[in-house]
């Protein structure tokens, strides 16, 4: 993880209501194009970054599902959606529509991984389940840079959260 990265989380975490209104107003637009957000992010872009670059528009997204939901916490984006899961789950059932989102949003690419995480932070919000956004915001650095293939990414992204899972599925497999 970088130190950019954690200083951008930290910066995040300075705003006040007023602030997080704006940035989640964002998410109604394409990462990078609302231009009220531009006080809030800009900075952390560099002088030296064109509007279409992955680590600029992925600090908007960050920001922006920031501001949906505040709450960092020392897991992975993915680790909290296994658990969600597991929250989710009966004990003879997993969840398969919590699964399904999972498996959607893994097959995203840069043109709708955002839409993707968006649903994705509104339920981890309803459960109060927060994760470490400096850690996503440099995945989303790579998963939205069009050089980069985002299969390892994918991969881990989906051993997080089988290993948060397996709870429920090892529960409906006992039963």
């Amino acid at each position: 993880m970088s130190t950019h990265s954690e200083q951008f989380v930290a910066h995040l975490q300075g705003f006040d209501r007023r602030a997080l209104a704006v940035l989640r107003h964002s998410l109604a637009f394409a990462p990078g194009s609302d231009t009220r957000a531009f006080p809030y992010v800009e900075r952390f872009a560099g002088a030296a970054v064109h509007e279409h670059d992955a680590r600029r528009l992925a600090l908007y997204a960050v920001a922006a599902l920031f501001a949906r939901h505040p709450q960092q916490a020392g897991r992975s984006f993915a680790t909290a959606f296994g658990e969600l899961l597991s929250r989710r789950s009966t004990p003879r059932e997993p969840n398969k529509s919590i699964e399904g989102r999972f498996i959607a949003l893994l097959g995203a690419d840069a043109e709708n991984i955002v839409d993707y995480l968006r649903q994705a932070v509104s339920l981890l919000s309803a459960e109060d389940l927060g994760f470490d956004y400096a850690r996503l915001l440099d995945d989303l650095s790579r998963w939205l840079n069009p050089r980069f293939d985002p299969s390892d990414l994918r991969q881990r992204w989906a051993r997080d959260f089988y290993r948060a899972a397996q709870a429920a599925f090892a529960d409906a497999t006992n039963e």
